[in-house]
């Protein structure tokens, strides 16, 4: 686990799971601790840490062990996986260079025995399903991803419970506090936040929350202030968490599809019901000279001057044609 650190909606670990009750095996997560990857601060390694350790007591009451290992995944995984006897390695996905590459060594350095997965937790649509191109701009891809969300924006199943349960080595203690606080004086450069609280229920919160919920409270505001630096509450303040992978973008898309389906218009059979643009539009022109003018009812037996709306209003033989809407002419002697 590396780029989706959560154990929620999680496609990687979802699939491990069902790996392992296949081979009737135990599970286990673990995380491999670099060096400042990437050149990274204490606001970045702070953040992160401080959603493992949360995370760490989140598997636990799922039975699944997390173990922190130090160094980059192709010097601490491979002598792991020996030691633990494993048969298959289920990593989630990361287009960054140094991420690729270690993937490449592991591929090496794995016991023969080993199987590696690869599964894209982060995306809605896997990248190698979105397009087999570079792509050039959005109005391209973005078709190509409308495509496919009928099949890859569906609800995730429930993480199911280990098929075996874990009885191998257990992980070391972590001292949480120590380790945050050497990490974050080493890269202290660039200091931590207050404003933002690391961790899954905290993303469920910015996300979802009754008080300052993004999809709940705030989108009313991104329209008209997304764009305005002294307004950041229009923003949804889901950038920490989508990057550490503490909230699936996948989540966030179906919560916003369900507000978007529960959304009705209480006066859809009034005025009232429109958009403020055409209201405004019809009170401009309430006072232009119109015609013909006509009543309900006229317009309901299509008694107007247009001979057009009167032929597609009755059949050949005069008599009316209720809900009609196609000239009869288009008709064959056997439609309806």
């Amino acid at each position: 686990m590396f780029r989706d650190q959560r154990s929620a909606n999680n496609w990687a670990l979802i699939h491990a799971a069902a790996l392992a009750a296949r081979s009737h095996a135990p599970l286990a997560v673990a995380f491999c601790l670099s060096h400042r990857f990437l050149g990274a601060h204490a606001r970045q390694l702070g953040f992160m840490l401080r959603g493992l350790r949360l995370l760490r007591g989140r598997l636990a009451a799922l039975g699944l062990p997390f173990f922190l290992l130090r160094g980059d995944a192709p010097d601490a995984l491979p002598g792991f996986l020996s030691r633990l006897g494993a048969s298959a390695l289920v990593a989630d996905f990361s287009p960054l260079r140094p991420v690729r590459a270690w993937k490449d060594a592991l591929c090496e350095r794995l016991p023969a025995a080993v199987a590696l997965h690869e599964v894209d937790a982060h995306n809605v649509v896997p990248v190698w399903v979105a397009s087999g191109k570079l792509e050039y701009g959005a109005k391209t891809i973005r078709p190509k991803i409308h495509r496919l969300l009928t099949e890859y924006l569906v609800e995730f199943p429930q993480l199911p419970p280990p098929a075996v349960p874990w009885t191998g080595e257990a992980p070391p203690e972590i001292d949480w506090d120590e380790l945050i606080g050497e990490v974050v004086r080493e890269a202290g450069e660039v200091p931590e936040i207050g404003w933002c609280e690391p961790g899954e229920e905290a993303a469920m919160e910015a996300l979802m929350g009754r008080k300052d919920g993004f999809l709940t409270k705030t989108l009313k505001l991104y329209d008209s202030d997304r764009n305005d630096p002294v307004k950041p509450r229009a923003l949804s303040g889901l950038s920490p968490y989508l990057h550490f992978g503490q909230i699936s973008a996948q989540r966030c898309a179906l919560e916003a599809w369900k507000l978007r389906k529960s959304c009705r218009q209480p006066h859809y059979d009034s005025l009232q019901g429109a958009w403020g643009w055409a209201r405004k539009t019809l009170m401009d022109h309430t006072a232009d000279k119109r015609e013909h003018i006509y009543t309900k009812e006229q317009l309901e037996k299509a008694e107007t001057a247009d001979p057009v709306a009167l032929e597609c209003l009755t059949t050949r033989d005069g008599l009316p044609w209720k809900n009609a809407w196609v000239h009869e002419d288009v008709l064959g002697e056997e439609d309806p």
